[in-house]
């Protein structure tokens, strides 16, 4: 959001500016300011309403085609915060009928064709600054919106979250296969020297009996 103020007076009145094209913001700035209004300008419908409830302009020129939230949505948004919101829709001529039917839906006091020039503002000033409608689609607006964010969080706290505790056991795991014991093999040079010593005890043992005897 950029905040433009064009005059000193706080109590001017203010216009809300809700457009994404930059030529568009800046040519409506220079409207306004030559008429000596303060200016709030928004590219993007979500921080338009946000801005809408926070200052309550005196008007708002609000694009259909702006990202977040369509024009025709945050106007109704906006209704339903301020019944009293002074709502002026801009669009392009390809977007005429969406025009008017969101003007009717929303109540707006009248939508304007792009580009927006000080001309056109001039010769429907009156009915830009005229009587504010009703609007009939506020009662749809439930039906856009099913859950408003706020119930939507408690819904998501209500539900059951499952932790896994720290202190739950592991699982087994698998033993290792058993290996068989191996006897390491007798070497050769120890066997002919056991061998040797049988045969020393068995020499010696025979010549005492012979002596003996």
């Amino acid at each position: 959001m950029v905040r433009v103020t064009t005059t000193d007076d706080p109590d001017a009145q203010l216009v809300l500016i809700v457009d994404n094209n930059p030529m568009g913001t800046m040519r409506l700035s220079q409207v306004f300011t030559q008429k000596g209004w303060r200016i709030e300008i928004c590219e993007d419908g979500d921080l338009a309403v946000d801005t809408y409830v926070q200052h309550l302009p005196d008007l708002v020129l609000l694009s259909l085609d702006i990202p977040t939230m369509d024009g025709h949505t945050a106007a109704l948004e906006m209704r339903e915060s301020d019944p009293h919101a002074r709502i002026v829709f801009m669009a392009s001529r390809s977007q005429r009928q969406l025009a008017a039917d969101a003007t009717h839906s929303a109540g707006a006091v009248a939508w304007l064709e792009k580009p927006v020039t000080q001309t056109i503002i001039d010769d429907n000033w009156d009915m830009i600054m005229g009587e504010i409608p009703e609007a009939p689609g506020l009662e749809d607006l439930d039906q856009i919106y099913p859950e408003d964010v706020d119930s939507m969080r408690a819904k998501r706290d209500d539900e059951e979250v499952v932790e896994v505790s720290s202190a739950m056991p592991l699982p087994a795991l698998p033993l290792p296969p058993l290996v068989p014991a191996i006897t390491p093999p007798v070497k050769k040079g120890r066997k002919l020297k056991f061998l040797l010593a049988l045969t020393i005890i068995g020499a010696i043992g025979g010549a005492a009996y012979y002596f003996l005897t």
